[in-house]
């Protein structure tokens, strides 16, 4: 494993562009299982969870041509029996391919998905749609399977906003002669750029960006092309770096609309912006404490409340952050106190930081994707040296991101070797 050296307390200043969203990409990729004729993607991120997406993809049969951020998908023919079970052991989005594979096979057999430890994610949520709709599902300790011979097309209420579960509820359904009805559905952009995607296959979806959403599947799906959105958590660590380092720093291509309380808790902080279109700039201010609570679309993203701990780090007075989703998203503050800052975990839910306080350079680990890019934001704003361990991890959602920072001052660089995907399968470029 490879980690990032960062020597900190430098000023940012230049462009630094958001790239294509990494919770879109998977369960965009995954909805190329549910028809044989090509799939083409645009702007899809080069990141290490895309990597290992396609990686299971290609053992299931599926051609792909990728260049550059273009991926092409052909599954023509789909086998699960050389799926790369460890790949999927890896990857927490490999969920997604449950509601494909019944949407094209009507059976999805999938040992039990890996990811990041952030704490309990059950997929009963998934589980208990694919019932509503008819399906058998036999679980075991370390995989699921299911028999969608008796789906049909109905009403599914969804125990909780879940944003995969209403992927594979939508991607299931998309097969199923008839209307199905998804209630309590989540409403997040990655959500709807799925919808859309179905519908250039065949499918008839309405309502998406609501919580009920009403799905008329087909049988004859087509191919389709998609171009995918930006990625918003990304855009939203590039701005709250800004805004902690006191940087002046233009984020362009910024999903401004799909962040609306983001942007409003910007202004309640004091952070000092503008916007132009899909361009933010972001400039030097004096930063106020405050409350976050992270909330289902169009409400903070809680992959965002980590990067507002190191902004609350420097505003002056108390602040409190509240993320009511999981109960081991915090292990990031340990490593922001030992950075120096003055953080309490109160539960495992909230978080009290009181500031300012300088941070300092410090040896620590990079624990998930969305606390490892938080650990990078708080070395380039700590003085001295920084060495983040595991950086691969980092790798996983967010595209050459110590290159792109180089590009914008920033001193970082990657010590040691990117860790191979395994199996390695050769994606050629096209012609």
């Amino acid at each position: 494993m490879s980690k990032f050296v960062i020597t900190g307390g430098k000023p940012l200043s230049g462009t630094i562009t958001v790239g294509g969203s990494k919770n879109a990409a998977l369960p965009l990729l995954a909805a190329s299982l549910l028809t044989p004729e090509p799939v083409i993607l645009t702007n899809i991120p080069a990141i290490r969870d895309v990597d290992n997406m396609l990686v299971i993809l290609q053992s299931m049969g599926v051609q792909v041509t990728r260049e550059g951020n273009n991926v092409s998908l052909t599954a023509a023919e789909i086998s699960v029996e050389d799926l790369s079970t460890e790949t999927v052991g890896k990857l927490r989005g490999s969920i997604l391919l449950l509601g494909s594979l019944l949407a094209r096979t009507g059976q999805a057999q999938l040992p039990l998905p890996g990811g990041d430890i952030i704490g309990a994610r059950p997929i009963d949520v998934h589980l208990d749609g694919f019932e509503q709709l008819g399906a058998v599902v036999t679980e075991t300790e370390d995989s699921i399977s299911i028999d969608g011979s008796g789906m049909k097309a109905g009403r599914v209420i969804l125990r909780e906003f879940s944003v995969t579960a209403t992927e594979n509820t939508l991607m299931a359904a998309a097969s199923l002669d008839g209307t199905t009805t998804i209630e309590v559905a989540a409403t997040e952009p990655h959500v709807v750029a799925l919808g859309e995607l179905l519908g250039q296959m065949g499918a008839t979806i309405e309502g998406l960006g609501t919580h009920t959403i009403t799905v008329t599947g087909t049988s004859q799906r087509t191919g389709a092309t998609l171009t995918n959105i930006p990625d918003m958590l990304e855009a939203g660590l590039f701005i709250l770096l800004a805004a902690a380092t006191k940087s002046d720093l233009q984020i362009k291509n910024v999903p401004v609309d799909d962040l609306p309380l983001f942007f409003k808790k910007l202004v309640d902080i004091g952070v000092k912006f503008t916007t132009d279109g899909a361009t933010v700039r972001v400039m030097p201010a004096t930063l106020k404490p405050f409350k976050v609570q992270t909330l289902p679309q169009p409400g903070i993203p809680t992959d965002l409340q980590a990067p507002f701990a190191v902004v609350a780090t420097q505003a002056a007075g108390t602040s409190l952050i509240h993320d009511p989703m999981y109960e081991s998203r915090f292990r990031h503050c340990d490593e922001l106190a030992k950075m120096g800052a003055s953080i309490t975990v109160c539960d495992p839910h909230r978080v009290v930081i009181e500031g300012p306080t300088p941070l300092r350079g410090f040896h620590i680990k990079s624990l998930d994707i969305r606390s490892g890019a938080t650990l990078v934001m708080a070395g380039l704003l700590a003085s001295g040296e920084t060495v983040i361990d595991d950086a691969d991890i980092i790798d996983r959602g967010y595209e050459r991101l110590a290159e792109r920072l180089q590009a914008i001052g920033a001193d970082i660089k990657r010590v040691g070797t990117q860790a191979p995907i395994e199996p390695v399968v050769t994606i050629e470029p096209s012609n």
